[in-house]
């Protein structure tokens, strides 16, 4: 066998191996079915419990299935009065979605990823609409995709264990299931400052940028879940008496200033310009530690996500949550054809060297050719409601 023969062989032997593992997990994806998510009817409400605590809880396309059917039979029935979704386990609410296998299926030609971004999306505006009081249990690691199935609910409530994040420019993604809404509407350039550099927000420091609605005692929530449980036909405003009630009491951290507190005029001033090279230049300008330390932070970020998130979140701020999710989902595609999303998934999930390649390698070099194909429309394969 010559060179050229051995590598043909090696590079389909590697593609066949590369799909058999993909495979292998979607078959135990479904023999997980039924325990990856739990959906009952509890008392007066319907909970929604997501069952993978060993990963975190991370959102599969098999639990989107199961709860977006499920969210829209309990908004119809009228004996279900209102939603609680929690995560098991006590480390992680749900820590993104599993855009690890998302990754791998694309790269050995599983079209999973136009399924799950569009289903998810769904998920999210359905959560968005909901006529019934959401109430969505943050105590754990809440990040991406678990952002995604809480912050456009009515009711967030964290606890001092809450971690949120939205990280997807770090992985060459963007932070998408919506962030392009509730991320410009939160106060000043606060919401551009955590989408561009996936700033970590912990306890009640998530409440009060404005992501969770109450704050909470962690050792509370299970008699908070059980008074919610025992309502008698309750309306939205008896469902935020009985949080207003347990937020009113916790004394947790009560006392301590706002961890951003101190630089939101910083924040406010560099992060309100209109492009990223003029963002860079205003952290640079204002030369505190705290503006370093971002730069240093903004510096390792995908150049290609930088720029498509900006826009983003300035496109977002004055479109629908419908509008902004048809938005994200073109963006997610276009993320998918490229390079750094993978590359992204690669290097801090698969190979965890923790040292992406970004093609682009400079902000320069992202034109605005090249961003402006990202958001063109799909067409008919548009995402619609």
């Amino acid at each position: 066998m010559g060179q050229l023969e051995l590598w043909r062989f090696m590079s389909r032997f590697n593609a066949f191996k590369r799909t058999n593992i993909i495979l292998h997990h979607l078959r135990m994806s479904k023999h997980t079915d039924a325990t990856e998510v739990l959906l009952e009817k509890k008392g007066c409400a319907g909970v929604i419990t997501l069952n993978r605590p060993k990963v975190l809880n991370t959102l599969t396309l098999n639990m989107i299935r199961q709860i977006y059917p499920q969210l829209k039979k309990w908004e119809q029935d009228p004996e279900t009065f209102l939603i609680i979704i929690k995560g098991a386990g006590g480390k992680a609410f749900c820590a993104g979605g599993d855009i690890r296998v998302v990754s791998e299926a694309e790269k050995a030609n599983q079209k999973i990823a136009p399924l799950f971004f569009r289903e998810e999306y769904m998920l999210n505006n359905a959560i968005g609409s909901c006529q019934k009081p959401y109430v969505a249990l943050l105590h754990g690691i809440t990040m991406g995709g678990g952002v995604g199935i809480s912050v456009h609910g009515q009711f967030r409530v964290a606890t001092e264990k809450c971690l949120f994040a939205m990280p997807e420019t770090a992985i060459g993604l963007f932070p998408d299931v919506g962030g392009g809404y509730f991320l410009p509407r939160l106060q000043g350039k606060l919401g551009y400052f955590l989408a561009l550099t996936g700033f970590r927000l912990k306890g009640r420091d998530v409440y009060r940028a404005g992501i969770a609605t109450h704050f909470v005692d962690s050792e509370k929530l299970g008699v908070l879940e059980e008074d919610l449980l025992a309502l008698k036909s309750p309306s939205k405003e008896d469902v935020a008496a009985v949080l207003e009630n347990y937020h009113t009491e916790c004394k947790i951290d009560r006392d301590k200033s706002f961890i951003l507190e101190e630089h939101l005029d910083k924040i406010n001033s560099c992060f309100s310009a209109n492009t990223m090279e003029q963002i860079i230049e205003n952290l640079q300008q204002d030369g505190s530690s705290f503006a370093l330390e971002q730069l240093k932070v903004i510096n390792k970020m995908s150049p290609t996500s930088l720029k498509i998130t900006l826009r983003q979140l300035m496109e977002g701020s004055s479109k629908t949550l419908q509008e902004v999710l048809t938005m994200e989902y073109r963006l997610s595609q276009a993320c998918m054809r490229g390079h750094d999303f993978h590359e992204g998934v690669r290097a801090l999930l698969i190979d965890k060297d923790r040292s992406p390649k970004w093609k682009p390698a400079d902000l320069k070099e992202v034109t605005d050719e090249y961003l402006n194909n990202h958001f063109k429309s799909l067409g008919s394969n548009d995402l619609k409601f």
